[in-house]
């Protein structure tokens, strides 16, 4: 388990924000129905969700105490009374046949054991729900991983990796439709779609590498982190320079899946 910085997150990651509302339009919600959001971080998303079924309601799921704590308290149950957030695993969802959709945005290429997470959105559908989900995907933050690898040979740094693991589920559409059809998926959708995620200049970059790449950066003693984390951004600077405007950009490519659990 990693410790997040809930509030930093939520001022650093406005890309993946505005990629989770371009997917929320792809599930064409007709206002009633209950909805689970996998991975709801400060709850922004899931409350997007929430307007969108007046007549329903929508569920939060993370498993970072510090994201729920924030979520719950920017969204309390006296203002949003359609909105409720939950600490849990997302291999570990047990619910029953209580949800028309799940939804999950740039969450679970953070979870390795994909089967339990997709047995799990089974258990928990109604017949007939339908499940949308988006996640980093093979291929994913090249040029990123292309710098974090350079600076972990580095001698200042090499001795905080040993036995490192890299520790993402990158997977492709391959990987996902052998998992869906043989649990009873109705398979619509796999794709890998290339965006391209933008930061303006150097210390929006190194937020957004101080509060999502934690399994890189809390190898690293906290004295040390910030000096890290500008090594990985100047080196990205030689592998990918700026634009004109000083913006950094770099290739993140995205796993989309869309599915439907069958009729009982």
């Amino acid at each position: 388990m990693y410790r997040w910085d809930a509030e930093e997150y939520r001022t650093s990651s406005s890309n993946q924000k505005k990629w989770a509302l371009e997917l929320l339009s792809k599930l064409d919600l007709k206002g009633s129905e209950r909805v689970l959001d996998i991975g709801c971080g400060d709850g922004e998303v899931t409350a997007a969700i929430a307007q969108r079924v007046p007549r329903g309601s929508a569920v939060g799921i993370d498993s970072s105490r510090d994201m729920v704590d924030l979520a719950a308290t920017r969204y309390p149950p006296e203002r949003f009374p359609n909105i409720t957030f939950f600490l849990k695993d997302a291999r570990e969802i047990d619910f029953d046949e209580e949800f028309d959709a799940v939804f999950s945005n740039a969450c679970l290429h953070w979870v390795v054991d994909h089967q339990s997470v997709l047995a799990g959105v089974k258990r928990c559908l109604k017949p007939n729900g339908r499940m949308l989900l988006q996640m980093g995907g093979k291929g994913n933050a090249a040029t990123v991983l292309e710098a974090i690898a350079a600076v972990l040979r580095m001698p200042r740094w090499a001795g905080y990796f040993e036995g490192f693991d890299f520790p993402y589920a990158f997977y492709g559409p391959e990987e996902y439709r052998s998992w869906l059809a043989p649990i009873g998926f109705q398979v619509n959708r796999v794709e890998l779609l290339p965006k391209d995620m933008v930061h303006e200049g150097a210390g929006a970059f190194a937020a957004w590498i101080r509060t999502t790449w934690l399994p890189y950066t809390q190898r690293v003693p906290e004295s040390l982190r910030e000096a890290f984390i500008r090594e990985i951004v100047s080196t990205h600077a030689r592998i990918r320079p700026p634009d004109g405007n000083g913006s950094i950009h770099f290739t993140m490519v995205r796993l989309e899946v869309e599915a439907e659990k069958g009729a009982a």
